[in-house]
């Protein structure tokens, strides 16, 4: 069974770069038709899909993120990682990573427990 962990530090002061990694047990970030993403959850708002990193190591993010979004990956640590820069407050989210499967429909087969990322001064 496919056990996620986000880990990284819970605050991060403005126009600095948050970046968190997600650790992956029970399955590999390799493994076919596996997307790997981050979503968000700003305090009081609704989940906000972030971005993923494929199988392969293509990345796809959102529209309104991507500018200062970026996603990699760590094969040999079976790790994937966020990096959010030049953050504000309204960064300030719970930050979760999750697996999905796009070998049909796609879907969102497990998710992290979620870290909460203060972004403040």
């Amino acid at each position: 069974q496919v056990q996620l962990q986000e880990s990284g530090p819970g605050l991060v002061k403005p126009s600095q770069t948050l970046s968190l990694t997600c650790t992956v047990s029970g399955g590999s970030i390799t493994t076919n038709f596996n997307y790997w993403g981050w979503i968000r959850q700003p305090p009081g708002k609704g989940l906000e899909w972030m971005g993923a990193i494929t199988w392969d190591g293509s990345t796809y993010y959102s529209p309104s993120l991507r500018s200062h979004t970026s996603i990699s990956r760590d094969t040999s640590k079976n790790q994937f990682s966020l990096h959010v820069s030049s953050v504000t407050p309204e960064d300030t989210a719970v930050y979760y990573c999750a697996q999905v499967i796009v070998a049909g429909p796609p879907y969102l087969e497990v998710w992290g427990q979620g870290t909460l990322v203060t972004v403040s001064s």
